[in-house]
């Protein structure tokens, strides 16, 4: 049975490798080469970081974003683009190697691909990029033929001039190399774009389709050699002993390396290495953490709200004080489970150590960390650490972190000489994640004789994750725990603060942060307090937003678009939800019904205004995704422990939506001259209250704790 299955990927492999070959199609996922100026047959000369023109003409532009399906490979091309008047079908791209110049300035100068910031922190950058090479290979044409730049024009890879002068941008790169960058080039006015803002073919997509992609699962490298990895049941735990013999034994191993995350064997084949890994004899010293359970998690966290120090976040006012002195109160808690990131592809890395350099190969969303990380680890200068980006297949946030590539490396300095590819089972992946904290919200609500609150106050108690991956100071107010905290309603008198309490599991940064547990927390409040007034739910949120145009113009429109006020289908219902994230504006209608006493979500109406658009196709794309990724958390999806360990190791019981589970999404992107907004991840933040709305709509049930379950509904 195995033989089959292999036989059948490899093959379907190999026939869509084929099929491109024969097609003659576009290659994609081009690596800049380490060093060495040749490409292909042609010289490679580089105006500027961000564009690599060839002799040939071939033209290259450099995308420093990680592409995990999110569209970057072709929205950062289309800035450049547009300012070079290239056509975007007809360039090549790669991914960026670790450089400053590459930092995201919006992320601190890292190198990082996250925080929905790629189009945001790139738009100007990237558009002032092209148009200096623009103006470079116009100077250089001038100084070569004489004539002032002001006469020439530069599109469609060719620069021509007066009296049929033409060269291309190839045979003009090597001087325009050379010439001065200028500080301010003239760039085009929006009403004057080509590219950004129109619908673009992802340059991506033949290469994905076809078989030709580069992913980290798909690297291979002469005389490869496989390792699987056995780690800690508990997450913290150590190896106290371990017997290799009979896994050193078996067919095709190797060797058997320990490190401090467990135990590697090493073998000629992925297969032979997991065979092996099943006859390891491990006695674990499993830690701190061998009794913890997910109650307690829930329980500690809860209990922190009293005990634990707040930090303020926000203050108006004497919230508290009103609160106390109300006639009319709404009180309510709110809980949001962990999550596994649970990429498609699970964690893998190549690394091949020779003498005083190391070559790394595979998925990463920050590759200058990982550069510095490994250095640091294997005592090498930065410069002999090569780290060569791929395709990622699905990140969501776990690919910031990058425990997987430190392992590769520490098992390839044991195996010298040898590229290693390390490659994580499903099992590992989902047990060994950087999970999704859980959270607990407390909010009360002041209502005034008009119904709407006249005081706030609002807790949250979560792990930070920023604590754990940067090292924050446990006094110091983390950014990534108050995102969307603060909702855009008119209200007097408001109190937030936050208490971090490490619940015991370890955590990371998972597709749109704390917008998850802060808009489910805030917009199933606001809900909770419209009924309470026993007013409608959007016209409830409309009277406070006064002075908020492009919210209440999203919410307008989505109840319209959705439309409110009117009856839902037989056994449907409605709910609402809104939010800030990103720089984006959004609202979002669910429509469900209940059936086996769970929610069926059937439609999502969503109503983005994100600013100026680079792919609008992309745009769509992503709040598509978006939706489904977040309603998997919001039904079904969570991650329990249970005396340490992870409950949950595949799909079967980390329950992800089916192709015939999805909802009609009905979108709407409001036209836009404002400054862009990431649409990454806002949708995904945003659908848990609007189907939590719904639901209370449906049954007259407040669920306050995630998934959605029909556990948790008959315990509302």
């Amino acid at each position: 049975m195995t033989k089959t299955t292999t036989r059948l990927n490899t093959s379907r492999r190999g026939f869509l490798q084929s099929s491109a070959a024969f097609s003659g199609g576009l290659m994609v996922g081009v690596t800049l080469p380490v060093s060495g100026p040749a490409q292909a047959a042609a010289t490679l000369h580089t105006p500027s970081a961000w564009v690599h023109i060839a002799d040939d003409n071939t033209i290259t532009l450099i995308s420093a974003r990680a592409e995990m399906g999110q569209g970057v490979y072709t929205s950062m091309p289309m800035l450049i683009a547009e300012e070079l008047n290239i056509d975007i079908q007809k360039v090549k791209v790669a991914f960026a190697p670790p450089g400053k110049v590459y930092g995201n300035a919006l992320i601190f100068g890292l190198q990082l691909t996250g925080g929905s910031t790629s189009v945001r922190e790139g738009y100007d950058k990237l558009r002032l990029a092209g148009a200096q090479v623009r103006e470079m290979l116009v100077a250089a044409a001038a100084d070569q033929w004489k004539v002032d730049a002001s006469t020439l024009k530069a599109e469609n890879g060719m620069v021509t001039g007066p009296g049929g002068k033409k060269a291309s941008y190839g045979q003009l790169a090597a001087a325009a190399a050379k010439m001065p960058v200028p500080e301010k080039p003239a760039m085009k006015d929006p009403s004057q774009f080509r590219i950004v803002g129109k619908p673009t073919t992802r340059l991506d997509t033949p290469a994905k389709v076809n078989g030709t992609a580069r992913f980290g699962i798909d690297v291979k490298l002469p005389g490869m050699v496989y390792a699987s990895i056995a780690m800690s049941p508990v997450q913290g735990g150590k190896v106290k002993s371990f017997d290799g013999a009979k896994a050193k034994a078996a067919k095709g191993v190797l060797d058997v390396v320990q490190i401090p995350d467990g135990i590697a064997v090493v073998a000629d084949t992925y297969w032979h290495a997991v065979k092996a890994r099943q006859l390891l004899q491990i006695d674990w010293d499993e830690g701190a953490n061998a009794n913890l359970s997910t109650a307690a998690m829930f329980a500690g966290t809860q209990a922190a709200l009293a005990s634990g120090k707040p930090i303020p976040h926000k203050k108006v006012g004497d919230a508290d004080a009103a609160v106390a002195a109300a006639a009319k109160v709404v009180r309510a808690e709110y809980r949001t489970q962990n999550l596994s990131h649970a990429p498609m592809e699970p964690m893998n890395y190549t690394a091949h150590f020779q003498g005083d350099r190391i070559h790394l190969v595979g998925p990463t969303q920050w590759p200058d960390a990982v550069q510095g990380a490994v250095a640091k680890m294997l005592n090498l200068k930065v410069e002999n650490v090569a780290v060569e980006n791929t395709f990622l297949g699905g990140a969501f946030g776990r690919r910031i972190d990058f425990d997987y590539i430190l392992q590769a490396a520490q098992i390839a300095k044991a195996v010298p000489g040898k590229p290693v590819k390390l490659v994580w089972s499903r099992e590992d992946d989902m047990q060994h994640d950087f999970y999704r904290p859980l959270a607990v919200h407390q909010l009360a609500a002041a209502l005034g004789a008009d119904g709407k609150p006249a005081a706030l106050t609002w807790r949250v108690a979560s792990q930070s994750v920023t604590a754990r991956a940067f090292g924050l100071p446990p006094e110091a107010p983390d950014g990534l725990m108050t995102e969307a905290a603060t909702p855009l309603y008119a209200i007097p008198a408001i109190r937030q603060d936050v208490v971090k309490h490490d619940a015991g599991i370890r955590v990371g940064y998972w597709r749109a942060v704390s917008h998850n547990m802060n808009a489910f927390a805030n917009e199933s409040f606001i809900d909770e307090c419209a009924a309470a007034a026993g007013q409608d739910p959007v016209a409830y949120r409309l009277a406070m937003l006064d002075g908020q145009p492009r919210m209440a113009n999203v919410l307008k429109q989505a109840a319209a678009k959705a439309g409110w006020g009117t009856p839902a289908a037989a056994g449907r219902f409605r709910g609402v939800s809104l939010m800030e994230g990103y720089d984006t504006y959004m609202a979002q209608v669910a429509e469900v019904s209940i059936q086996g006493g769970a929610p069926v979500v059937h439609k999502v109406t969503v109503v983005a205004d994100l600013g100026a658009m680079v792919n609008p196709d992309t745009v769509l794309a992503q709040i598509q995704s978006s939706v489904i990724f977040g309603l998997s958390g919001v039904l079904w999806s969570e991650i329990t422990v249970d005396k340490g360990r992870v409950q949950q190791a595949n799909f079967d019981r980390f329950r992800v939506m089916r192709n015939n589970e999805a909802p009609q999404i009905d979108i709407v992107l409001v036209p836009s001259g404002e400054k862009p907004g990431g649409i990454g991840e806002p949708a995904t933040a945003l659908v848990g209250p609007a189907v939590a709305n719904a639901v209370f709509a449906a049954t007259g049930k407040r669920v306050r704790k995630m998934p959605l379950t029909a556990e948790a509904l008959a315990q509302a």
